[in-house]
């Protein structure tokens, strides 16, 4: 079958499994929690990590912070501890080389890049009175959007390297494309499919391009380290289920962030 044939019919199936799963708050909450699971699997290949015990601590994690109530306190922690592994991956992402090399390393990044990162985009819908799964499907519809169209501004008119040595294709024009699109979808999210403000959604669409385009980069210099191209090949055309959330799990603790600010304050 031919390769775009291929990608394409594979991402409406994986578009289609998420946005029907997500109308509903414990299809959600089991179809993140295979997702979960995969990513783990995933990123344990890539750190060379026996895959037992992290998939058993994922499994722990996820059950323990999303089926039980957890104290508020206790939720600030997670989200502090999870922003700053973000920080270290900032550092990580940037250095010469810095391959998380013991075993404590690679089980913080396990823990603070992969697991806490999808428990709490699975608590962005649920903050406030009721479930709300609108805001998880725009959040994909804007990092999809930023993606697709740095892709395409940056294969028409792109010429200066982004992070060539981590992401030779990325360039800085289709990042500003990328950008400038998600704030269009993001005023017509705003207007047409969520009724919020449309300021907070331009603030989020900016987080989208910043931090989704590091969480994208973050995992490439992962896959560059284990001389890899894909993550796993559970999607034709696509490589594994983290090449396909590097974006919105590394932005997921920034829009939680944001949230929960507006809900205290509000």
């Amino acid at each position: 079958m031919n390769e775009t044939l291929t990608r394409t019919l594979s991402g409406i199936v994986y578009i289609a499994i998420l946005v029907t799963a997500t109308l509903y708050l414990h299809s959600f909450l089991l179809l993140f929690g295979i997702f979960l699971l995969i990513a783990v699997a995933e990123f344990c290949e890539l750190v060379h990590l026996k895959r037992f015990v992290p998939i058993s601590l994922a499994i722990a994690i996820y059950l323990l912070c999303t089926f039980l109530p957890l104290p508020q306190n206790f939720e600030w922690l997670l989200l502090v501890f999870t922003l700053g592994i973000s920080v270290k991956c900032i550092v990580f992402l940037f250095g010469k080389n810095q391959r998380p090399v013991n075993r404590a390393a690679k089980y913080t990044f396990l823990i603070g890049y992969i697991i806490l990162p999808i428990v709490l985009l699975t608590k962005i819908p649920t903050i406030g009175t009721h479930y709300n799964a609108i805001t998880v499907i725009a959040l994909f519809i804007l990092t999809w959007a930023n993606d697709t169209f740095a892709f395409v501004v940056g294969k028409s008119i792109g010429k200066r390297k982004l992070l060539e040595r981590i992401s030779p294709k990325k360039t800085v024009e289709g990042f500003v494309g990328g950008l400038f699109f998600a704030l269009i979808f993001a005023v017509l999210i705003a207007k047409y499919l969520i009724f919020e403000p449309v300021l907070l959604w331009i603030g989020i669409s900016l987080l989208v391009s910043v931090f989704g385009t590091i969480g994208d980069l973050v995992e490439s210099k992962f896959k560059r380290l284990a001389a890899v191209k894909d993550s796993g090949k559970i999607m034709p055309g696509h490589g594994g289920i983290l090449d396909r959330l590097d974006s919105i799990i590394f932005l997921a603790p920034f829009v939680f962030l944001l949230y929960q600010i507006l809900y205290y304050v509000s």
